[in-house]
């Protein structure tokens, strides 16, 4: 028997550990790989040789597979590194490929968003070049919800709910003063405002709050924004608006207090939106103007994680175990929604040519004309992915995962 790689790159989410878990279960069904490592740190991992032998937790820790499926962010570790291309520095591709020889090495399942499906093209690229017979092949998970090809991606779920919950929160803290207030919350999201858009689910039948949501995909006009808080302020006293970090003006220019560079894939690192708009606000208005930037709280926040989310994210998984018993290489792992009521799907694969290096954007039709709001179409795609809660193990009035030491410096 063979043996198989996994590693996981980008930001970490709820779900990522759960696409893991679903590659061992789908092993134990298949029995198809002798012995499954985990590469630490994504494909530095294998750069530097540090694997973990995933098949030796399963047989010593009682559960790992269903502890390790509500165990948030990434088991494994992440990196944040840009393979260069195959023309640029073949040497690179040998050593991995090399690696893959040494150990023996069938399959290699890459858990990622955008920048990781990146590097299972030119994996299975490179394989497809010299003839190698090792399969590369993708599992999403991105909170960003911009995978092309998919209905939704593993994590975003979960974020999604940890948005409308922490926005209707929000809406409860603010109304208990009966003064004038607007309060902005910054939401991740730099080029497509899936995530921004769930702040709409936090809507109640006592509570239109957020009443505007601006996300990337339309220019935010200032002036128009301003007019809408000063018509909300005549007929209420809190006005709570939702944006996307990512906002561009017409000419887009980002709406942020500033712009620090871009990162190692050429993306732009964006700081302060909200309070950007907050400043913009203050000037514009005399009432309070607070902003609130949620920034990473929402990856990883298990407590409020979805049932449904966690339960996909294991079955796309489990699927990308069973292509590679077919042999399939280059593809990402899709999730194609078949029914909204009752929320039905499949799981399926596509080309990651079409997938790589591509952003599916929150389409225009599901954004209100103003570009303030989201429509109710967008509420009918959004309601069936942050459905149900897991168990999650509680000690000391504290939720528990598994032990990642492994990841510290001291074991690197």
């Amino acid at each position: 028997m063979k043996n198989c790689i996994i590693a996981q790159s980008g930001g970490p989410t709820v779900a990522i550990n759960a696409s893991l878990a679903g590659v061992l279960k789908g092993n134990e069904q298949s029995h198809q790989f002798g012995t499954i490592y985990g590469a630490l740190n994504g494909i530095t991992g294998i750069l530097n040789d540090r694997l973990l032998n995933l098949s030796e937790k399963i047989d010593t820790i009682p559960n790992f597979i269903e502890k390790l499926k509500v165990t948030p962010a990434m088991y494994l570790g992440s990196c944040r590194y840009k393979l260069p291309t195959i023309e640029s520095d073949p040497h690179t591709y040998q050593r991995i490929f090399d690696y893959f020889h040494e150990k023996d090495i069938d399959t290699f399942f890459y858990i990622g968003g955008n920048d990781s499906m990146d590097t299972v093209l030119k994996l299975s690229d490179y394989a497809a070049k010299i003839g190698s017979d090792v399969k590369v092949i993708g599992i999403p998970k991105t909170i960003d919800n911009d995978l092309c090809h998919t209905d939704h991606t593993p994590g975003f779920g979960s974020a999604a709910k940890y948005i409308a919950s922490t926005i209707r929160e929000i809406a409860h803290d603010t109304f208990i003063y009966a003064i004038k207030s607007v309060t902005i919350v910054e939401i991740m999201g730099r080029d497509a405002g899936w995530l921004t858009a769930a702040a709409a689910l936090a809507r109640t039948e006592y509570s239109t709050a957020p009443q505007l949501i601006y996300l990337p995909e339309v220019a935010f006009d200032k002036d128009a924004c301003i007019r809408d808080v000063k018509a909300l302020l005549e007929k209420t006293n809190n006005v709570i608006i939702a944006i996307s970090e990512g906002i561009r003006d017409s000419k887009g220019n980002y709406v942020s207090a500033a712009e620090a560079g871009n990162d190692t894939f050429g993306h732009s690192q964006l700081s302060g939106a909200g309070k950007a708009l907050e400043y913009i606000l203050k000037d514009a208005l005399s009432v309070k103007v607070r902003s609130v930037e949620v920034n990473v709280l929402q990856r990883c926040a298990s407590h409020l994680a979805s049932l449904t989310d966690l339960n996909e994210s294991m079955a796309l998984g489990e699927k990308a175990c069973e292509l590679s018993t077919e042999g399939a290489s280059g593809v990402m792992v899709t999730v194609n929604r078949t029914s909204d009521a009752p929320y039905t799907t499949e799981i399926g694969s596509f080309d990651i040519h079409n997938i790589a290096n591509e952003v599916r954007n929150v389409p225009r039709e599901w954004i209100n004309e103003a570009g303030n709001d989201v429509t109710d179409e967008m509420i009918t795609y959004l309601r069936p992915l942050i459905a149900g809660e897991p168990e999650i193990t509680f000690e000391d009035g504290l939720p528990t995962y598994l032990n990642i030491a492994h990841l510290l410096p001291e074991h690197q």
